[in-house]
C-alpha cells in the first residue's frame, strides 16, 4: 500500500520585513501538531552567510543555537519554542550553504561537463536540502518559510525551487502562504489593501499563486478590505486571514484557528476523518492560559550590550516568562545598555532581580562587571548567562579576592590576572565562523548545591557558544573566598555553574540555558531565577 505524499506549506512574505512570517509559520505548524501530524519547520535564509554565526545580534536579532552546534536564524528558536520539539542545523538553509555545496560537487566533477546554472543546479540542491529532511524525519508535513520579501534577489533561487516543487510534487501537496500588509493611516482609519495587492501581483510574476493571505493589520481586518484583497489578488475571501496585533504571539494559533485556516489547509489537502484532538488542545490552552492568569508583577533588569534591540535578547526575554507563567508573575523586563550605567548602579535598586545575557567583545563590560558586583553586595538575585557567568567571574576576582586587576583576556589580551581565558583547543582557530564551543554538552552537577537542588539531577544537558572559559588557576583561591563551581564537564577541565551559596540567588552558567526553555516548560535556571526574585 503506498502511503500518503507529504504535505508542504510554503511561507513567503511581502511589503517589508519584520511582518511576522516567523510567527505565522510557527502557528500554523502548531495547528498541524495539534491536529495529530508529524510535523517541522525549516527556515531559508537568502543571505551570503554561511550561518548566522558572524552576524551582529543589534542588526539581525540573536543567534539561536540548536543542539547539533548550528549558529541559526533566530526563527528557529521560535519552530522550538511553538513546537516544543528540537531542530537540527539543518533546518536553517542559507544562500552560501547552497552554492557552496554546488561549487564543491562542481568541483568533483558530478555535473559530467555541464554548464552549471541557477536553474536547474542550484534549484536542485534547495530542493534535495527539502526532502532530505522530509524523508529522515518522516514528516507527514513540513513548513517552510523563505526569509527576506518577494521581489529580493537573494530570495530569487528559493522561490524559484519553491515553484518547481508544486510542479513535481502535484499542488493537491503544497500550500502557498503570503504574509503580507493592510496598514492603517491615521489621517483616514481605513486599511489600505494596494501593499498587498502590489506584493501578490510580485508573486505572480515569477510564477507563484498564493492559496492563503495572512495580512497583518494592527487591527482585526476588515470586510471590505478583505473583500478587497480577495477580488485583486485572486485568493477566495475564506482564503484570506487576519493577522491582527496580539498580546502575545503565543494567541496567533488560536486567531488562525477561529478563522478556520486548518479546515482550509485540511480541504486543499484531501484530508478527512481527522482524529479528535481536545486533548491536545487542552494542554496547549492550559499553557496559554498561564500567561494570561498572572495577578502580580516582578520587576528584572536586564543588563547587556544589546539592548537596542529586544531580538538581540529574544530567547532570554522568552524564557523570563516562561519562568514567571510557571508561577504566577507578570515578568517585566527592563533593557539596560551596560555602556549607559556611566557608574550610577543605584538605578538598579528599583529591580527585583538582574540578569546578565551572553556577549562579545570590550564595549560595555565595565557597567557589566559593575552590575555583577552591586547584585552580590546588595543581595539582589543575579543570573548571568555566558558572558554574565564570565564577567560575575571577573568582578568576583577583582573585589573580593583583592586581583584588583582580574580581566578575561577577550577584554585585555595581556591582563596580569586572566581569570577568565580562551579555551585551549581555541588557540589555533583561524576562522571565526562555526568554530566556537558550540551545542549541547554534557555537564556534571556536584550533589548539595543550588545547581543541583534545581536542576535534580548530577547530569544535565546544555547548549552552549563561547571562546572563552574560567581559569582554573583562580579554583582555590575564587573558592576559599566563598565562591562556589557546581558544575562542570569534559571531566572537570572546564567549569560550567558558579554560585554564591550565602547569598539570595547568586548564579552563573557558561551554558544559554534559554535555549532549553519552551512555553509549560521553564528552564530551571529561569524558574528560580524569578521565584528568588518575586519570593515565591
Amino acid at each position: 500500500m503506498q502511503t500518503e505524499s507529504t504535505k508542504y506549506i510554503f511561507v513567503t512574505g511581502g511589503v517589508m520585513s519584520g511582518l511576522g512570517k516567523g510567527v505565522v509559520s510557527s502557528s500554523i505548524a502548531k495547528l498541524l501538531q495539534l491536529s495529530n501530524q508529524k510535523v517541522s519547520c525549516v527556515k531559508f535564509d537568502p543571505y551570503l552567510n554561511y550561518d548566522a554565526g558572524t552576524m551582529n545580534p543589534i542588526a539581525h536579532g540573536e543567534v539561536y543555537v540548536t543542539e547539533d552546534g548550528g549558529e541559526c536564524d533566530m526563527d528557529i528558536g521560535n519552530y522550538e519554542r511553538f513546537l516544543n520539539q528540537n531542530m537540527l542545523k539543518t533546518h536553517n538553509i542559507t544562500t552560501a550553504q547552497i552554492y557552496s555545496s554546488v561549487i564543491d560537487a562542481e568541483r568533483r566533477g558530478e555535473y559530467l561537463g555541464a554548464c552549471v546554472q541557477i536553474i536547474p543546479h542550484v534549484t536542485d540542491a534547495i530542493k534535495d536540502r527539502i526532502r532530505k529532511i522530509v524523508k529522515s524525519e518522516n514528516l507527514d508535513m513540513l513548513v517552510i518559510e523563505c526569509g527576506g520579501t518577494v521581489g529580493d534577489i537573494e530570495s530569487l533561487p528559493f522561490l524559484e525551487a519553491l515553484r518547481q516543487m508544486r510542479l513535481e510534487e502535484g499542488s493537491e501537496n503544497v500550500i502557498f502562504v503570503h504574509v503580507t500588509l493592510a496598514p492603517s493611516l491615521d489621517v483616514v482609519g481605513e486599511q489600505k489593501t494596494k501593499p498587498t495587492q502590489h506584493s501578490v501581483q510580485e508573486l505572480r510574476r515569477i510564477g507563484i499563486q498564493p492559496d492563503l493571505l495572512a495580512v497583518r493589520c494592527t487591527r482585526p481586518l476588515e470586510m471590505a478590505a478583505r473583500k478587497k484583497i480577495s477580488l485583486f489578488s485572486n485568493v477566495s475571501e475564506r482564503d484570506v486571514f487576519s493577522c491582527h496585533d496580539a498580546k502575545s504571539i503565543l494567541l496567533v494559533p488560536q486567531m488562525l484557528y477561529d478563522q478556520g485556516i486548518i479546515d482550509v489547509m485540511f480541504k486543499k489537502f484531501g484530508k478527512v476523518g481527522l482524529v479528535n484532538t481536545s486533548a491536545n488542545w487542552d494542554k496547549w490552552n492550559a499553557i496559554i492560559n498561564s500567561f494570561q492568569n498572572a495577578k502580580e508583577s516582578v520587576r528584572i533588569a536586564m543588563v547587556g550590550k544589546y539592548v537596542k534591540l529586544a531580538d538581540s535578547y529574544v530567547s532570554v526575554n522568552h524564557a523570563l516568562q516562561h519562568a514567571g507563567a510557571k508561577i504566577g508573575k507578570n515578568v517585566i523586563i527592563d533593557w539596560i545598555d551596560s555602556e549607559e550605567l556611566d557608574g550610577d548602579l543605584n538605578k538598579l535598586a528599583a529591580y527585583s532581580g538582574i540578569i546578565v545575557p551572553g556577549g562579545f567583545g570590550d564595549r560595555g563590560v565595565e557597567g557589566i562587571v559593575s552590575t555583577a558586583n552591586y547584585a552580590r553586595e546588595k543581595n539582589i538575585p543575579y543570573l548571568g548567562i555566558c558572558f554574565g557567568f564570565q564577567l560575575a567571574a571577573v568582578a568576583f576576582g577583582r573585589y573580593v579576592c583583592g586581583l584588583t586587576n582580574a580581566n578575561s583576556t577577550e577584554i585585555a589580551p595581556s591582563t596580569e590576572n586572566p581569570v577568565i581565558d580562551l579555551l585551549p583547543e581555541q588557540k589555533s582557530v583561524e576562522n571565526m565562523g562555526g568554530s566556537l564551543r558550540l551545542g549541547s554538552h554534557e555537564i556534571t552537577v556536584e550533589d548539595n548545591t543550588m545547581a543541583f537542588r534545581l536542576y535534580k539531577s548530577t547530569k544535565i544537558h546544555k547548549r552552549h557558544r563561547h571562546r572563552f572559559e574560567f581559569n582554573q588557576k583562580y579554583l582555590d583561591l575564587f573558592s576559599s573566598k566563598g565562591m562556589k563551581f557546581s558544575g562542570h564537564s569534559d571531566n572537570k577541565k572546564r567549569m560550567e555553574v558558579l554560585e554564591i551559596p550565602n547569598h539570595k540567588f547568586y548564579l552563573g552558567v557558561q551554558y544559554h540555558p534559554e535555549f532549553s526553555s519552551r512555553p509549560g516548560y521553564p528552564e530551571e535556571s529561569f524558574e528560580a531565577f524569578i521565584r528568588a526574585s518575586s519570593n515565591a
